[in-house]
């Protein structure tokens, strides 16, 4: 019951912030304000629920702006990377100054969307599974279903949502699971996202955004450039995020972060002396 409602209590804010964004049409100030609330509100709930339905303080959604700041380095600097990439090949322009007021748009989106979708893919979804399949499973399953979830996005596309659920489910899984803090996938998830539609003014997972700082162009080879789903179809994408989720995966195993299945772990409590 613990799963069902806090997916329940936490889905019911995003949902909520969803339809507001979109009623105000993409209104710089407004979309702002309504996508920070969203992001607000959605971590005050989620903290509540967890109280109420586990009886713990949420420590892994405690203030910590170390985490945070991480997180959002690596995913500006990992988006950074894989843009840079994709110019070098003739997949990326600028032709010139874009839209201040979509970047500040998108600014509320993204952090509307990182956390809402943090809290529910990694922080409920994940974390209890994981308790129950392991890991490795746990990360399987909800990259799968994080990828899904992208197919109703608009100029969505069947492999957009597979290297979604390779490069971002599995990598913000891996985040969570190295460091057992949300901040780190929240920060990773925005950076990346903002940097993406923001700041280079690219598609964002198909989503259909304003002009964000600067007017970019993509062009060339879907395979490289993501075509109109955006960067995170591209193979530059896929590979960035399928090293990271590697190196995130190393760091866990070593902190002893890797959870087994619940049948391995009885099997080995059974062998060992």
């Amino acid at each position: 019951m613990r799963l069902f409602l806090q997916l329940v209590a936490v889905a019911a804010v995003a949902l909520a912030g969803s339809l507001a964004v979109n009623a105000v049409g993409w209104n710089a100030p407004l979309t702002l304000i309504l996508g920070l609330a969203t992001a607000t509100l959605a971590v005050v709930t989620y903290r509540w629920i967890v109280r109420k339905t586990e009886h713990r303080v949420p420590d892994e959604i405690a203030k910590n702006n170390a985490a945070l700041g991480r997180g959002l380095l690596i995913g500006g600097g990992l988006f950074a990377g894989v843009i840079a990439n994709i110019a070098l090949v003739g997949g990326y322009e600028v032709l010139g100054w874009g839209s201040l007021a979509g970047a500040i748009a998108l600014f509320g989106f993204s952090a509307a969307a990182a956390v809402t979708e943090e809290l529910i893919f990694r922080g409920i979804l994940f974390r209890i599974v994981e308790g129950r399949i392991g890991t490795w499973l746990a990360l399987t399953l909800t990259g799968l279903l994080f990828g899904v979830s992208h197919l109703f996005n608009a100029h969505a596309t069947l492999w957009g949502a597979i290297a979604i659920a390779v490069e971002a489910g599995g990598m913000l899984a891996a985040a969570y699971a190295a460091t057992r803090n949300l901040w780190v996938p929240i920060g990773l998830h925005f950076a990346w996202n903002f940097a993406e539609g923001g700041l280079f003014g690219t598609q964002v997972s198909g989503t259909d955004a304003p002009q964000g700082l600067l007017h970019g162009v993509m062009s060339g080879p879907a395979a490289l450039s993501g075509g109109e789903f955006g960067p995170e179809a591209s193979v530059y994408s896929l590979l960035a995020g399928v090293i990271v989720t590697v190196l995130f995966m190393r760091l866990a195993r070593r902190r002893g972060h890797i959870v087994p299945r619940r049948g391995r772990a009885a099997v080995t409590a059974t062998v060992l002396p």
